[in-house]
């Protein structure tokens, strides 16, 4: 169980849950069903690229990390591949659970983790690939969520034609009301359902609202996995810096939006205690590998690095009105700490 453990980057998993709720709140939608789908197809994708990539660089482990399980003989190669294509199965069979927009999104994600450990991760592609894969993650959230929340409800058209019975005036009125509010997103989540509520509306924003936390993630995720091609062997100062350089910005970035936007004093007081943990749990380790960029420091950045992503998730959470999820999340920080003096996540 150590081993597998080891080879899952167990205490990793604790980074994965967020996606989904940031997705979910960006909709201004609570988590539904389609969220807990969502949540388990991303924890089985994830961990089949866990096992892939140990099994695709066991012969490249065997130099530089002899000590991980495949190359030390714990875990059998073809073990770790059977694992990596049943998590996969497993990902893509709950993500359908969800939808057709979910198994999408989620076939897009596998592709993109599949193609990364057996290819694109030794190019100049490499970092973009596994952006690409956390954007997706969120989405996928996003859309299993609004899927949820949306079947079983009278469709937008359907709700105007039996109105244009009564009166098409009314209808008219009512329709218009319904597209304005599916069409321009509020800042919280609290008041798109508000105004939901308030028209009668059938439907949900659409995944679009979860770009902007894509986005973010995906930067985050950039940053990290191009400070991660250098930990085996260290040497890289301007690789550090620079992602130091972009959690010091998206940080400020979360932050000033936050002061701008029409929250309530404690929300956005909330957002930016959650950014300024973000900041201080990446930022630290990623200045300490640009000065002395030995591979411990430089792994150890890497680890800062994603522990991070947590509170970053809660941010995004929090700023769409999602503060519960953002608190719920916050509650997995010391336990990812806790199993990573155990289980390293790199």
């Amino acid at each position: 169980m150590g081993a597998w453990a080891e080879l899952l980057r167990v205490s990793a998993l604790f980074t994965v849950p967020g996606d989904a709720l940031a997705g979910a709140a960006a909709l201004g939608v609570a988590p539904n069903r389609g969220t807990a789908l969502a949540l388990g197809s991303s924890l089985c994708l994830y961990e089949a690229g866990m096992a892939l990539n140990d099994w695709a660089d066991r012969d490249e482990d065997a130099i530089d990390r002899p000590h991980r399980p495949i190359p030390s003989g714990r875990i059998a190669p073809r073990s770790a591949l059977t694992a990596a294509v049943v998590l996969t199965g497993a990902g893509l069979t709950l993500s359908a659970a969800a939808g057709r927009r979910p198994l999408a999104l989620a076939t897009a994600l596998a592709a993109t983790v599949w193609s990364y450990d057996l290819h694109l991760k030794h190019t100049r592609g490499g970092p973009a690939a596994m952006a690409a894969a956390r954007s997706l993650d969120v989405l996928l959230g996003a859309a299993a969520t609004g899927t949820a929340a949306s079947s079983g409800r009278p469709s937008a058209t359907g709700t105007a034609a039996r109105a244009a019975s009564v009166t098409g005036t009314a209808a008219t009125g009512l329709a218009a009301r319904a597209r304005s509010v599916v069409a321009t997103p509020a800042r919280n989540g609290s008041g798109v359902g508000r105004a939901m509520r308030g028209t009668g509306a059938t439907t949900v924003p659409t995944t679009r609202a979860a770009l902007p936390g894509a986005v973010v993630m995906g930067a985050h995720t950039y940053a990290v996995t191009s400070v991660s091609r250098h930990e085996a062997h260290g040497g890289s100062t301007l690789v550090p810096l620079t992602a130091l350089a972009a959690t010091l910005g998206l940080g400020a970035l979360g932050i000033r939006e936050q002061r701008t936007s029409p929250g309530s004093p404690p929300a956005r007081l909330l957002v930016t205690a959650l950014a300024g943990a973000y900041v201080r749990t990446a930022a630290k380790p990623f200045l300490h590998a640009a000065l002395n960029p030995s591979p411990p420091l430089t792994q150890r950045a890497v680890g800062g690095g994603i522990r991070a992503m947590i509170p970053l998730q809660a941010a995004l959470a929090a700023r769409a009105g999602g503060g519960a999820s953002a608190l719920a999340l916050m509650g997995l920080v010391p336990l990812a700490r806790k199993l990573a003096r155990k289980v390293s996540p790199t």
